[in-house]
């Protein structure tokens, strides 16, 4: 998703980010020009626990999911729990991937509108067509210029 809206690029080869990739967009929001420094960190290996320092100072957590594995979903909730432990409560939107795949989807959405309930914003995405890509990371920069 990054790639997408950063550099408007998709590539069916996906390299697992190890370590953190860091990327700068800049964007108007609420006609205040912000720069959003990007840093994209894998969610699910055995780094995760080493990483969780790369958060400190973080406005804001995109969460992405892939709809096509349901693991997904419960991996974004525990690590939605760490984030918190190591840096509190900030902005946040759970972004739903693979919406070009969506009849394949495995997850129990009742379970993304609890995390809705839980002040996120739940984003269904495509990385691969663009869809809504763009108005999730400018979704979460607006909760962020609200704080």
């Amino acid at each position: 998703m990054v790639q997408r809206y950063v550099h408007s690029i998709f590539s069916e080869k996906y390299h697992t980010t190890v370590g953190v990739k860091v990327d700068r967009k800049g964007v108007v929001v609420n006609d205040i020009p912000t720069e959003l420094i990007i840093w994209d960190l894998h969610g699910e290996d055995e780094f995760q626990s080493v990483r969780m320092h790369y958060l400190r100072g973080a406005s804001g957590c995109i969460y992405v999911v892939d709809g096509t594995r349901e693991a997904t979903l419960n991996a974004a909730f525990d690590l939605q729990k760490r984030v918190e432990e190591a840096i509190g409560r900030v902005p946040s939107v759970l972004a739903i991937n693979k919406y070009d795949l969506k009849a394949q989807w495995e997850l129990d959405i009742s379970l993304a509108n609890k995390m809705e309930r839980d002040d996120f914003t739940v984003i269904h995405t495509s990385a691969k067509t663009g869809t809504s890509v763009e108005y999730a990371f400018e979704a979460l920069a607006a909760k962020m210029v609200k704080i």
